[in-house]
């Protein structure tokens, strides 16, 4: 995960809920893809030190045990970027030009210039990531099987040029994990700023929710609403389940307006925010703790990754 800000639901859902469970059957590395980030965010560089920091507090405060993974800083870890460097020698531009969240970053986020050489080539060092631990599996969402397959692409390559299995194939392991949309019917994102995130207060919690974009055809309390087409209800789906019926009755019968719908939401929100919340607390209070979480994790994952390389090295040299 790259280090941008504050992490959010679709964060919870889409991934640590997940990795929370894989912890306990797989041995797992978690790495705070930092260089990553600097790909993206350069021009505000002095912010992602502390964002490392507060993404690995919401790791541990949702679940994430150091004792059971290895959880680490990547750019504690060089062996990243020296393999990074031996893999771009030989990918295609074409592969990279090709890729269609490249594609679809470049044309919604404007804030920033992403006409760079390294934005370009962040799948090559993606890639990068799971070969330097020849990874078996990579947890990811449909979306990310194209990046997936391209890190195959470029393992086989290694192998086909410099004529040494050095590289496996890596298996996606795929999990149905709700898509919730961001506050404003958009993918949820950071860059949209359109997020609840796991820090947010109550209070904060309630007037984000408050906020979100309703059934469009719904125009006054007494019209009917139409569930299927609200985002308020997805929402309910997966945070109040149980509800969800209800809800669907008030909603499409107009029993009940949609401000009071989004108010009892953020309720359960809140529900299901209040421990990680908790936690977030006492963790905060001793970030030293935190960065030697990270150390460790460094140390545990710099041993496997010198060990990938020196066999890169030979079959190169």
């Amino acid at each position: 995960m790259r280090p941008t800000g504050k992490l959010h639901l679709g964060h919870l859902l889409g991934a640590l809920k997940n990795w929370v469970s894989l912890q306990e059957t797989y041995q797992c590395i978690f790495s705070i893809a930092d260089w990553h980030a600097l790909m993206s965010e350069y021009e505000n560089s002095k912010e992602l030190r502390g964002y490392g920091i507060d993404m690995a507090i919401d790791w541990i405060a949702c679940g994430i045990d150091p004792d059971k993974a290895i959880l680490y800083l990547q750019s504690d870890v060089p062996e990243h970027l020296e393999l990074q460097m031996f893999l771009s020698c030989l990918t295609p531009l074409g592969w990279l030009e090709r890729n269609p969240t490249y594609k679809e970053q470049l044309r919604e986020i404007t804030s920033r210039d992403l006409q760079t050489y390294a934005f370009l080539g962040y799948p090559v060092l993606q890639a990068a990531d799971i070969l330097l631990y020849k990874a078996d599996a990579v947890p990811i969402g449909e979306d990310q099987l194209p990046h997936l397959e391209l890190c195959r692409e470029i393992a086989r390559r290694f192998n086909s040029v410099y004529k040494k299995a050095v590289f496996n194939d890596c298996r996606a392991i795929l999990t149905e994990t709700p898509k919730l949309l961001g506050l404003d019917n958009r993918k949820m994102s950071k860059s949209y700023g359109n997020t609840i995130n796991l820090s947010d207060s109550e209070k904060e919690v309630e007037t984000k929710v408050v906020s979100m974009i309703t059934d469009p055809m719904r125009v006054r309390i007494t019209d009917p609403g139409h569930p299927e087409e609200c985002n308020v209800y997805s929402y309910y789906q997966v945070f109040a389940a149980k509800e969800a019926p209800a809800v669907y009755e008030w909603c499409s019968k107009a029993l009940k307006g949609c401000v009071d719908c989004k108010k009892n939401l953020s309720v359960h929100i809140n529900k299901e925010l209040a421990p990680i919340r908790e936690k977030r607390v006492q963790l905060e209070k001793n970030k030293d703790r935190i960065k030697d979480i990270l150390k460790t994790g460094a140390q545990k994952a710099r041993g496997l990754a010198q060990k990938t390389m020196a066999e890169v090295r030979e079959a190169v040299y």
